[in-house]
């Protein structure tokens, strides 16, 4: 049995090293207010692609989305061009912002859905129908954009998602929060979580209690949609217009992250709170790098230093290492008995 425990203590021990690390290399400057703030406003655009990224792999059978920041891109651009065609950012910011968020959710949801009905209708595998997904979503941002960035403007409600704070806390970060939890609430107490994780870790057993597989699959890479729409929204709220090929990385960093958080490549385990920690670990890791003065080539380096780590963990169990007698208190192989 995997050690969620385990790896819940790791990355809080690692988002804790990298805080005294970033204290000591910069003088405590990288624990100022603002700072803090700065790299908090930077984690939800990763961190919810990374949920996505995290939703398909659980469901087993090589289930991955690649396909999430192309979408994001591409439901931030389209929103923006039809919203734009009829509502003025300066004139009715309001009516905008809410024209636009919902615009872009909807694109997303929409991306999802023909993600889900291509994989569990067609039975195409998931990392190539997600390859192509990924492909025509960016095509189409193209075509509907021109090649070009797509202003969306200030508009404040737009503006306060990306920019302002509550209570210190940059707004976008908390949206991140809040959402992360409702997607572990539905995982943990629905039973759309049952089915996700039974379909991860034995799919002959879902298959014969009558598990809705297509259901859970179109819903599954929906909610991954939705995410990535959202996070079209925060781009868009962040850096004032949307082009179609922003967060070019985004994609790799989102694995790594579901990677680092413990998420089982072949499906049926996988941890919100630690897809949250993972992401701030590798927000932070990027911050130190930076306030060490080093290059994005170090950076690259230490993210797949740090993948080649937790995998090994992840294959290892090191708690049980270093503890024997814990081990021998759950061996992982029969201890023969001797006949009585």
């Amino acid at each position: 049995m995997r050690n969620t425990g385990g790896q819940l203590a790791m990355l809080a021990v690692i988002n804790g090293l990298l805080l005294v690390a970033g204290a000591l290399i910069s003088g405590g400057s990288f624990l100022s207010i603002f700072n803090l703030q700065s790299m908090a406003s930077q984690v939800p655009e990763i961190g919810l692609l990374a949920i996505g990224v995290m939703l398909a792999m659980c469901a087993g059978n090589g289930g991955i989305d690649l396909s999430g920041i192309a979408l994001a891109n591409l439901s931030g651009v389209l929103s923006a061009v039809i919203v734009s065609s009829f509502l003025s950012a300066n004139d009715s910011g309001t009516a905008f912002s809410v024209a636009f968020i919902a615009g872009a959710i909807l694109t997303g949801l929409a991306g999802g859905v023909i993600n889900g009905l291509l994989i569990s209708r067609l039975n195409i595998t998931p990392i190539l129908c997600t390859l192509g997904t990924q492909m025509a979503f960016m095509g189409l941002a193209v075509v509907v954009s021109g090649g070009k960035a797509v202003m969306v403007g200030s508009p404040a409600l737009l503006s306060s998602i990306g920019n302002d704070m509550l209570f210190q806390i940059p707004i976008s970060f908390l949206l991140f929060v809040v959402i992360a939890g409702v997607v572990a609430a539905l995982l943990k107490f629905t039973p759309y979580g049952l089915w996700l994780m039974l379909m991860g870790t034995n799919p002959k057993a879902a298959l014969y209690a009558g598990f809705p597989k297509n259901g859970v699959l179109v819903a599954t890479y929906a909610i991954s949609g939705m995410l990535s729409g959202l996070v079209g929204v925060i781009i868009a709220a962040r850096n004032v217009n949307v082009k179609y090929d922003y967060g070019s990385t985004y994609l790799l960093i989102a694995i790594l992250i579901a990677v680092m958080a413990g998420v089982k490549p072949e499906g049926g385990y996988g941890r919100v709170i630690c897809v949250v920690l993972s992401a701030i670990a590798l927000q932070l890791m990027s911050s130190l790098l930076n306030f060490g003065g080093l290059s994005n080539f170090v950076r690259d380096f230490a993210w797949g230093l740090l993948l080649l780590t937790f995998l090994a963990v992840g294959r290892y169990d090191i708690a049980g290492f270093l503890s024997p007698g814990r081990r021998s208190q759950n061996p992982s192989v029969p201890v023969p008995q001797t006949p009585k």
